[in-house]
């Protein structure tokens, strides 16, 4: 299992508010057509529609070929284990966390 983030993606809200942190679950593959491998997405957006686009793009940017997402919802706290519990922090400030299990 690989966890990385990407800095930068997505800024907290300058009043303070504390960000939606949306976690999407999917399966991606490296090479069109490849075998799919599991993949959680957790990241920092306004709504479910901006929070899939980012998730594309840093997947994309990551060199996914193929992304097939399957299900998309709103952590409402920290997870208690690793490596979801870093990603969430992770998201919290910023950053878009990508968990790839192997």
């Amino acid at each position: 299992m690989n966890s990385d983030n990407d800095n930068g993606i997505l800024s907290n809200d300058e009043d303070g508010e504390t960000p939606s942190i949306f976690i999407i679950i999917g399966q991606t593959s490296r090479h069109k057509g490849g075998e799919m491998r599991p993949v959680h997405v957790l990241i920092a957006a306004p709504d479910d529609d901006t929070a899939v686009r980012l998730c594309l793009d840093a997947l994309s940017a990551k060199g996914f070929a193929e992304a097939d997402l399957d299900q998309i919802g709103l952590l409402e706290s920290m997870p208690d284990e690793e490596p979801h519990a870093s990603a969430y922090q992770g998201a919290m400030e910023g950053e878009v966390a990508v968990i790839a299990f192997d």
